[in-house]
C-alpha cells in the first residue's frame, strides 16, 4: 500500500503511467520521452533508472537518473524527494539538466554534497518552432550524412562537443560511447552537414525525437567559416527536414550568453518559450 507520498524506481509495467507524465510537456520532456519510448523502463535498456514520485497513489513526477540527472514535471516536494535519493545514492551522472526551475532547486539541495560543479549554465533559453521562417532560404548543400561518412563527420562532432562542454568526448573510454551515439544518429538519418572538399563546414543533428516533438542539437560551424551565414541557412535546411520528416514541433536550447546564436535561431523561425539549466561535473 502506497503512503501519501513516496518515491521508487519505476518498473516496466508502469510504462503507460510514465508516458502520461512525459506527455504533459512533450517539448521540454523530449529527451527523456524519446529514450523511454525506445527502451521502456528497464534500467539496463534505458541506460539508467526512472524514479517516480507518487502522491495519493498516483504518479505525479519523474526523474531520469542515468548519465544525466533529469527532473520531469517535478513539483517542489518531488524535487526534495529526488534530491534525497540522489544524495544517498551518490553522484553517478556527468550533468544535471532540465527545466530551469526544478533543476535549480535540485542543485541547491545537492550542491552541499555533490559540489562544486565544473560549470553551471543557469539560464539556457528553450526555443521552439512549428513553421520555418520564409526570410532565410535553406542551404541546398546541407544533406543527411551517410553511414559510410562516419570518418568525415566525427572530427566535427568531437570539435563541437569539446567547444561546447569543455572536455573531449574521447576522454575516458577513448570515445567509444560517443562514437556509438553519433553512429546511431547517422543510421537514423538524423545527422546533417554541409561538406566541402571532404570536410564538414556546418553540421547539426536531430537528437531526441518523438511523434510530438524533436530537439535539434550539436549545431557547429567550422571556425574559419563563421560569420558567413552558414549557421542560419544550415539551420533552415535542418529545420525543413525536422518538421517534414520527424515531428510537427522542433526545439533546441541555447546558452543565454550566445547572443549571436539566439538571434540566428530567431531569424529562422524559433521563439523562446522557457529555459533549461545545466550543471556540468
Amino acid at each position: 500500500m502506497l503512503t501519501t507520498t513516496t518515491i521508487k524506481v519505476l518498473e516496466p509495467g508502469e510504462l503507460d503511467e510514465a508516458l502520461a507524465v512525459l506527455d504533459r510537456d512533450p517539448v521540454a520532456n523530449a529527451f527523456v520521452a524519446a529514450r523511454v519510448q525506445i527502451a521502456g523502463l528497464d534500467p539496463w535498456r534505458l541506460g539508467g533508472e526512472m524514479w517516480g514520485w507518487y502522491a495519493d497513489g498516483r504518479l505525479r513526477s519523474l526523474c531520469y537518473a542515468g548519465a544525466n540527472l533529469v527532473p520531469v514535471c517535478a513539483t517542489t516536494e518531488a524535487v526534495r524527494g529526488f534530491a534525497e535519493r540522489a544524495r544517498r545514492q551518490g553522484r553517478r551522472c556527468s550533468s544535471i539538466v532540465g527545466p530551469a526551475g526544478p533543476t535549480a532547486a535540485l542543485w541547491s539541495l545537492l550542491e552541499p554534497t555533490w559540489g562544486p560543479a565544473r560549470e553551471i549554465r543557469a539560464h539556457q533559453p528553450l526555443m521552439v518552432t512549428r513553421t520555418p521562417s520564409t526570410e532565410v532560404a535553406p542551404d541546398p548543400y546541407v544533406r543527411r550524412i551517410r553511414k559510410d561518412e562516419m570518418d568525415v563527420i566525427m572530427p566535427a562532432c568531437v570539435a563541437m562537443f569539446t567547444e561546447e562542454v569543455g572536455i573531449s568526448p574521447l576522454a575516458g573510454d577513448g570515445g567509444l560511447l560517443y562514437q556509438a551515439r553519433v553512429a546511431e544518429l547517422v543510421g537514423a538519418g538524423r545527422s546533417f552537414a554541409r561538406i566541402e572538399d571532404g570536410r564538414v563546414v556546418f553540421k547539426a543533428e536531430i537528437g531526441a525525437a518523438t511523434q510530438q516533438a524533436c530537439q535539434i542539437q550539436g549545431v557547429w560551424v567550422a571556425p574559419e567559416r563563421r560569420g558567413q551565414g552558414l549557421s542560419e541557412t544550415g539551420m533552415a535546411a535542418v529545420l525543413r527536414y525536422a518538421l517534414s520528416d520527424v515531428a510537427p514541433i522542433a526545439s533546441l536550447y541555447v546558452n543565454d550568453f550566445n547572443t549571436a546564436a539566439r538571434a540566428s535561431y530567431r531569424r529562422v523561425g524559433f521563439e523562446e518559450v522557457g529555459a533549461f539549466m545545466s550543471v556540468l561535473f
